[in-house]
């Protein structure tokens, strides 16, 4: 089979990696890449939100599935416009990829079908929203309604943070047209995990749970970013919990999708948080996640295409997940400045290196080259991840690769994992 993987993350050179395994693969091609997916794919250089290349390549070069990484291909409609032609692609359509498209759709969808989330107000007037928040108790979520790369979500613990927020988002239109509407949101207390299930519309199999480390500095400190680590399973998820998970969110969601009449297929991730109370939905995304999908693709035993192809051809049922017992853990290395504003261009050494330790894969995510040397080209370059027997072994292991990787203002948390010991 030949395949399209659509991205150039680090996401979808951990998908590559993990298809490239398969032994029912004969040639994989990746839209636009990066240098470490094009050791082990042929890199094609079409955007990935220019679906009608995108749909003339897979036409031509008869692909047998494609794959979609990031979520505007999916939210612009690129698997209605695949499956218009015959085409298999991997992913939901675009009526249901609104399940992370917009914020208010998702709430609403909650709130209808009694999916534990958040108490919430809609606003399309910031001025409607500042008389809100004046009378509510703090700490408050403001989220934009549309897609903002991971940034549209403003924890505020003053009354003058979310009165910013609802000027940034609304009237300064940080993230354009995301915010065009806002949700007010109760903040809630607890852990965060992201938990992944991948459904072909009735069937819907969990992969394994995952603890995300979005802030950019050890501890939880500073802006969110779009992931600066994570490590998989986590202690918090025990098979009793990840029971009520599936059974009170994740197949209900699935459920009431088909009853709207946008029937999902393809990975549903939904950001939870482990509240006193019990699970609670933060948000959902239509796609694997990213750092996520680094330290999944590392632990999942089955051949990746053989459960893809199910999901698309809805035989999921036929399909049991397997997983690795040994503990999986990714640290993102960033460029100085990020989530801000970074520079590019600085030549990264060692790779090599630490791509030499046994049980570390060395994920590219923001690099490229410049003639023969690789430099940076984003703000996340790279995702070290390494197995190993337990928590503390996985930490040793990626942080041993990561000291090995060097590059002028090179940034990354020190306690990727450290929950987990706690």
């Amino acid at each position: 089979m030949t395949i399209l993987v659509i991205g150039s993350g680090g996401r979808e050179h951990a998908l590559v990696w993990k298809i490239a395994k398969s032994r029912r693969i004969k040639k994989i091609f990746c839209a636009p890449g990066n240098p470490g997916i094009a050791q082990l794919a042929e890199c094609v250089s079409i955007k990935t939100e220019d679906i009608n290349s995108l749909r003339e390549f897979a036409i031509k070069e008869k692909i047998g599935l494609a794959v979609v990484g990031p979520e505007l291909p999916l939210t612009s409609g690129i698997v209605d416009s695949f499956e218009e032609k015959g085409l298999k692609i991997f992913g939901p359509s675009k009526k249901a990829s609104e399940i992370e498209g917009s914020k208010v759709f998702a709430k609403d969808l909650m709130q209808t079908y009694g999916i534990p989330t958040a108490n919430y107000k809609v606003f399309k007037n910031p001025k409607d929203a500042k008389d809100y928040i004046k009378g509510h108790s703090l700490p408050l979520v403001i989220k934009a309604d549309g897609l903002a790369a991971g940034k549209g979500v403003i924890i505020c613990k003053t009354r003058e943070d979310a009165i910013d927020a609802i000027k940034l988002i609304m009237e300064k239109k940080a993230f354009g047209e995301a915010g065009d509407r806002v949700i007010v949101e109760e903040f809630l207390k607890g852990e965060e995990v992201s938990f992944f299930a991948i459904t072909d519309g009735k069937t819907v199999l969990s992969l394994p749970p995952c603890q995300d480390h979005k802030a950019i500095f050890d501890g939880d400190k500073g802006p969110n970013t779009g992931g600066m680590g994570a490590y998989s399973p986590t202690p918090i998820i025990t098979a009793k919990l990840k029971q009520e998970i599936m059974s009170r969110i994740m197949i209900p969601t699935v459920k009431a999708m088909e009853k709207e009449g946008r029937p999902y297929k393809g990975v549903l991730y939904a950001g939870l948080m482990i509240t006193k109370d019990g699970p609670r939905v933060l948000e959902y995304n239509c796609r694997f996640g990213d750092p996520e999908t680094q330290p999944i693709m590392m632990r999942l035993k089955n051949d990746i295409v053989d459960v893809l192809s199910a999901a698309v051809e809805e035989r999921l049922n036929k399909i049991k997940l397997n997983c690795d017992n040994k503990l999986a853990l990714c640290v993102v290395m960033a460029s100085k400045g990020y989530p801000g504003d970074y520079e590019k261009g600085k030549e990264i050494k060692g790779i090599e290196e630490a791509s030499n330790l046994k049980d570390v894969v060395v994920f590219h995510a923001g690099t490229t080259l410049n003639g023969d040397k690789l430099v940076t080209a984003g703000g996340r370059v790279l995702g070290v991840t390494a197995m190993g027997v337990g928590i503390k072994r996985a930490i040793n292991k990626a942080y041993e690769a990561v000291s090995r990787i060097k590059w002028e203002g090179v940034h990354y948390r020190k306690d990727i994992g450290e929950k987990a010991i706690k």
